[in-house]
């Protein structure tokens, strides 16, 4: 998780800047388990029953790669002041996350809109992959993330310093 002292502020980021996860193991306990609490679908769920259904096997659900993505995000993906917080996400899953993937992020600062009407924070454009250990992208999430300005005080303090 970062500290403080690794969290970014609306200032100090940049269109194409760039930020990559450490890693998450994903394995069958874990997506049978999500998916009896969250998304309980035989493809989720059951090796043999999953087998006679579209992906031919068992997948995670698309909503727990999205709960891993953020997992990712949040610890070290994108170190943002304050938290990753969403105003609003589009997301894509172009293939199943398999049992035994290990999947990171990969994200990129696509827009920064300094907010007009409330100067202490701006709007963040962030392009995210999650990709496994092959190189596969398993989901594609564009975010608008509410990220906060650097405090007038903590400007002054850092020119002085």
């Amino acid at each position: 998780m970062p500290t403080d002292a690794d969290s970014i502020f609306l200032d100090d980021l940049t269109v194409g800047q760039t930020f990559t996860s450490e890693e998450h193991q994903l394995d069958p306990e874990q997506v049978i388990a999500f998916a009896r609490q969250f998304d309980p679908q035989p493809f989720h769920l059951d090796e043999e029953a999953a087998k006679r259904t579209f992906f031919k096997g068992l997948v995670a659900s698309g909503w727990h790669t999205a709960a891993i993505t953020m997992k990712l995000l949040v610890s070290g993906g994108a170190p943002i002041t304050g938290g990753v917080i969403g105003a609003g996400v589009e997301v894509e899953w172009p293939r199943p996350t398999q049992p035994n993937d290990r999947l990171h992020v990969e994200s990129e600062v696509v827009d920064i809109r300094p907010s007009r009407s409330k100067p202490d924070r701006g709007i963040v454009i962030l392009r995210t992959k999650t990709i496994n250990q092959d190189g596969e992208v398993v989901q594609l999430l564009t975010s608008r993330l509410v990220v906060p300005r650097r405090p007038a005080d903590a400007v002054g303090n850092e020119e002085r310093k």
